[in-house]
């Protein structure tokens, strides 16, 4: 029974994930415009920062349609397809769930966030613009 669940749910997978992956594409929002010098700041703050992800995940993609918005050029990982991604996943976290926000800060301290909706409230309390 467990087989002809995960044969389900990777078939509709297969089948979704390129709508998924248009609607994301067409839905692009415009991202945040900053000042040379303050977005050299968080591009550099950015470096300390990889989302672990899937390409078709939708909570992934709420995550990814943040960091356009915000203009972070985060580093992303996959951690479906790649072994080594989902492995570092796995031993760093202590799960494979995704998306996950791994932060290392000065002191090469790593911490995991999980949860879509907690890294988009980490994504805005440290790189939103403030309103003019």
């Amino acid at each position: 029974m467990k087989t002809v669940i995960r044969a389900f749910f990777r078939t509709l997978r297969v089948v979704l994930g390129p709508f998924m992956l248009l609607k994301e594409r067409q839905t692009q929002p415009v991202g945040v415009q900053r000042a040379p010098a303050a977005q050299a700041a968080v591009d550099l703050q950015c470096q300390s920062l990889a989302l672990y992800q899937f390409s078709t995940c939708p909570f992934c993609i709420k995550v990814r349609q943040e960091m356009r918005r915000l203009s972070l050029p985060i580093e992303k990982r996959d951690a479906q397809h790649h072994a080594a991604n989902r492995n570092a996943l796995l031993e760093g976290s202590g799960a494979t769930k995704v998306p996950c926000l791994q932060i290392t800060d000065a002191n090469g301290q790593t911490r995991w966030l999980q949860d879509s909706g907690a890294i988009v409230a980490y994504l805005r309390e440290h790189f939103a613009t403030p309103a003019a």
